[in-house]
């Protein structure tokens, strides 16, 4: 008898040792990680929300371990079912291997995304990335991802061979699988935490944001918002965005606010007061002499692309050229930040337009326009030849799909065909061979890729840099790298802006024609620790710029890609365009579901709110705090950004438009 109780006690001893070094191996490693990443201990911009003092750091690790050893006791309990038997070697074997395996390869994945992106990343994100479909998204990275699935099969085979090796050397034997205590124990653990999501986010929403940045915590607290959202209007208790009326589906965080009615429904702001915002125009009929339009957009291309030098030489001469003789504005901000949202923006006049209404396409197709398309990307990739009505407008339409083989990636996923812009003017060479062509007038839009992540393609000359960065060396400690890459890509859409413009001017149509170029979005380069476009607001990301051969466009303040619409319909018509004041609305993510919201003013001033954390920010001051409780000019600039976007969620929603 003494001798079975002597063996329970190592037993219990051998399985605390095994709970306690998973719990404290992870644990440092992803506190560590976090810290490096986000600034969770040490703040920084972009984090107002640190947990630097000592009753949030306690607090944060109680609720950080508590969670972390709920999940791992869970899988303990199952594992020991599964086998039973808690006294031998496989249930130990396994809780190790599998929770500290898959725990390791969740914070791989976690932190190599955050390498490019923000912590905003999420499924939704990447699937607007993906032009509205996460499969595309998941194809964009299907290098990557193939990779990674020949290492796990590699790794699982060896993984086989060492258990069957310890089953051979170490038999198995039964024996009891009573809970007893510990089972009390989890229980009592399992209401801890509970009871700690609860009070946490009323006590500091410092300490709710820095654990909800953790794995364990965040699969708990996601359970138990679903187990919580009693209305189920998709928010529950628990939550980065806690839904403070459960049992009324019509107020939750994010929900259309009724403006007049005294209910403050999505929690921000109070009652809406709906602002003045522009409408999207009429459709419009350009009659009289009818100049071509030549519309030039070139991925990701920033905002200070004109004026940049590097290693002494001009990135884009071509378009600094044009913009000496006509005119340019920049920045010019990007409302969501990714291309397929962006190109609907500039085509249809509106920040997101449905589909079916006025655009470029439709009303210069009715103006007597013949209508031509090329373009290095499929539009019909998230829905954009649909919305603006391209392809069934378009007498000649040669993009991406069409020209799939000569894409200069081997992947055939929609989001990552390319296509460079040599194969675009060999095809408009061909379609206007003949001079008669331009008798009638012509709108030609061209979609130039090449500055497009990972900013290399096999062909794309080097002359701005001596080596370009592959695309497996992408990383912040290749920066400077990663830039003169970027940029040496954006140089040679240039070049052949450059080729363009002398065709134009050779065949007698430059005079006639009003040319526009410009970017979808711009991108950020690690400036700050961050990669690409979409994710986060701020004028790298958001800002890129308007370049047209007519001189005389003006603004008074910031302009968004949907004044474009207006703009050009004016110069088709001989009249100088002006843009009034008025603030730039931005989103990450569609209008009715972002997780971040953003207004450009005047001077470049950017508010920032992000709705998960209630993290406002003056992003060109790199100001940051919550929104609870702002005053003075701050709390004024937050409280006009929050108008603004009630107030366009519901013209959007009046006006029907749903996508």
């Amino acid at each position: 008898m003494k001798n079975i109780s002597t063996k329970n006690k190592r037993q219990g001893k051998l399985w605390a040792g095994v709970i306690l070094g998973l719990m404290a191996v992870l644990g440092l490693l992803e506190l560590a990680l976090a810290d490096r990443k986000y600034g969770l201990f040490t703040g920084g911009f972009g984090q107002s929300q640190a947990i630097d003092t000592l009753p949030e750091r306690l607090v944060f690790l109680t609720g950080y371990f508590c969670a972390m050893a709920m999940l791992i006791m869970a899988v303990w309990w199952i594992i020991v079912r599964l086998f039973r038997s808690n006294r031998s070697w496989p249930p130990l074997f396994f809780l190790a291997t599998i929770v500290g395996g898959a725990y390791l390869l969740l914070l791989a994945l976690t932190f190599k995304l955050g390498q490019y992106f923000s912590d905003t990343m999420s499924f939704t994100l990447m699937a607007n990335l993906g032009g509205g479909s996460l499969a595309d998204a998941m194809l964009f990275v299907s290098n990557e991802i193939f990779i990674g699935i020949t290492a796990l099969l590699f790794g699982l085979f060896g993984y086989i061979l060492a258990f069957r090796w310890l089953a051979r050397k170490f038999p198995v034997h039964a024996g009891d699988v009573r809970w007893s205590a510990r089972g009390r124990f989890f229980v009592a653990l399992f209401t801890s935490t509970l009871l700690l999501a609860f009070t946490v986010p009323a006590v500091s929403t410092d300490v709710r944001n820095g654990l909800n940045r953790t794995l364990a915590w965040g699969l708990f607290s996601e359970a138990a918002n679903q187990f919580t959202d009693f209305d189920r209007d998709g928010f529950g208790w628990i939550s980065s965005m806690p839904d403070h009326h459960p049992f009324d589906s019509n107020r939750y965080p994010l929900a259309l606010d009724i403006p007049g009615n005294g209910i403050d429904e999505d929690g921000f702001g109070g009652d809406l007061q709906l602002a003045s915002l522009p409408s999207q125009p009429p459709a419009t009929i350009i009659s009289g002499q009818r100049p071509n339009l030549v519309l030039i957009v070139i991925e990701s291309a920033r905002y200070d692309t004109i004026g940049k030098r590097v290693n002494g030489l001009a990135v884009a001469p071509n378009l600094e050229a044009i913009a000496r003789s006509g005119s340019v504005i920049a920045p010019v901000f990007s409302h969501v930040g990714f291309t397929t949202a962006s190109l609907k923006s500039v085509f249809g006049g509106a920040q997101q337009p449905a589909a079916g209404s006025p655009s470029l396409f439709r009303e210069l197709k009715a103006s007597g326009y013949s209508i031509a398309v090329f373009s290095g990307q499929p539009e019909d990739f998230g829905n954009i030849s649909e919305t603006v009505g391209m392809r069934e407008n378009a007498d000649i339409f040669i993009d991406g799909d069409r020209l799939k083989h000569l894409r200069a990636f081997s992947n055939g996923a929609q989001g990552s065909i390319l296509i460079d812009e040599s194969h675009l003017l060999e095809a408009f060479d061909e379609k206007y061979a003949e001079p008669a062509k331009w008798r009638q007038p012509q709108f030609v839009y061209f979609n130039f890729q090449s500055p497009h992540f990972p900013y290399f393609h096999e062909g794309l000359p080097l002359k701005l840099t001596d080596t370009a960065l592959p695309r497996a060396e992408i990383s912040a400690g290749n920066r400077d790298a990663l830039q003169q890459t970027y940029w040496n890509a954006v140089h040679y859409s240039d070049e052949q802006l450059g080729q363009l413009v002398s065709r134009l001017k050779r065949d007698g149509t430059w005079d006639n024609s009003v040319v526009v170029i410009t970017g979808d979005h711009g991108e950020d380069l690690f400036e700050q620790g961050l990669l690409g476009h979409g994710h986060n607001i701020n004028l790298r990301q958001n800002g890129t710029f308007l370049v047209t051969n007519r001189p005389g466009v003006t603004a008074e303040g910031p302009i968004g890609l949907s004044d474009y619409r207006a703009i050009i319909l004016s110069l088709l018509q001989g009249k100088k365009p002006h843009v009034e004041a008025k603030p730039v609305l931005m989103t990450i993510g569609d209008l009715d579901h972002p997780t971040q919201i953003g207004i450009a003013e005047a001077g470049s001033a950017i508010t920032s709110l992000r709705l998960d954390t209630g993290e406002a920010c003056l992003v060109e001051q790199k100001r940051c705090a919550n929104v609870r409780g702002l005053t003075g000019s701050f709390g004024d600039r937050v409280e006009r950004l929050i108008r603004i976007w009630g107030s366009a969620r519901w013209q959007n929603r009046a006006t029907g438009r749903r996508d």
